[in-house]
């Protein structure tokens, strides 16, 4: 995977979501703009998770639950947000075929324009913490997505095993091999779960770059700036040959 740094600014046109919120050009409304977009993110998931409940009351199944709520849910985000993401190479996405995709990790609106841009059905593999939030939590079990304690050994196999069961059932699974959000967009050292998963699957690996979304939001931060970022899905790479 290349350095995700790679990209430069891109220059905008200015939807009407992105009016909407637009206060950049004037200092005093800063901190209403900063307020305004955490309050509208933090309301509008409350509203999407508790359709995403209420869906799989009536027996909507986690596929449906991705299509239906999570990616709408993201791509009005995005939108609103004012930020635009520079998507290629969706030809190497293959929606009947199971895969490990891999994706390197700047920000938390990473999640956002993989759900807004992969169009394939897959379940994210992301830290435990994620699924105690309150409602938040509960809506992302019922999608199939899956929760790893990293710093337990044991929890994070039976993850794995989960994974790997997803897999035999034809879905893809995504996961942020860092483990972390990078500080300043390079790349970390990758953990080896998610290699030993795609050979203990059988199935390939779809490599993601992400490009300069730290600069949109840093790790850490709140503070959502707009502008545009790349996510580029390389060509998937056979694991048949390689072993553990």
């Amino acid at each position: 995977m290349s350095d995700p740094g790679w990209t430069s600014d891109i220059p905008t046109v200015k939807t009407s979501c992105e009016a909407f919120v637009d206060f950049s050009g004037q200092r005093g409304f800063v901190m209403i703009r900063f307020v305004s977009l955490n309050l509208f993110i933090a309301i509008f998931t409350i509203l999407y998770c508790v359709l995403g409940l209420i869906l799989s009351l009536f027996g909507a199944s986690p596929q449906r639950i991705h299509f239906w709520v999570a990616v709408p849910w993201a791509r009005v985000i995005l939108c609103v947000c004012g930020i635009r993401v520079k998507a290629t190479g969706k030809e190497n996405v293959d929606p009947a075929v199971p895969r490990v995709y891999m994706t390197n990790h700047q920000s938390y609106f990473d999640i956002f324009a993989l759900l807004a841009h992969l169009p394939v059905d897959f379940k994210f593999i992301m830290k435990q913490e994620l699924m105690r939030i309150p409602i938040l939590g509960p809506t992302m079990r019922r999608a199939g997505y899956i929760g790893i304690e990293r710093k337990n050994p044991r929890k994070a196999v039976r993850s794995m095993n989960e994974a790997a069961k997803k897999i035999r059932e034809g879905v893809s699974v995504l996961i942020f091999p860092e483990g972390t959000r990078s500080e300043d967009g390079r790349l970390q050292a990758f953990k080896k779960g998610g290699f030993n998963l795609a050979l203990r699957s059988g199935c390939d690996i779809v490599p993601i770059a992400i490009g300069n979304s730290y600069r949109i939001v840093p790790k850490g931060s709140l503070k959502i700036r707009k502008g545009t970022f790349s996510l580029r899905v390389g060509r998937p790479i056979p694991v048949k040959g390689y072993s553990r």
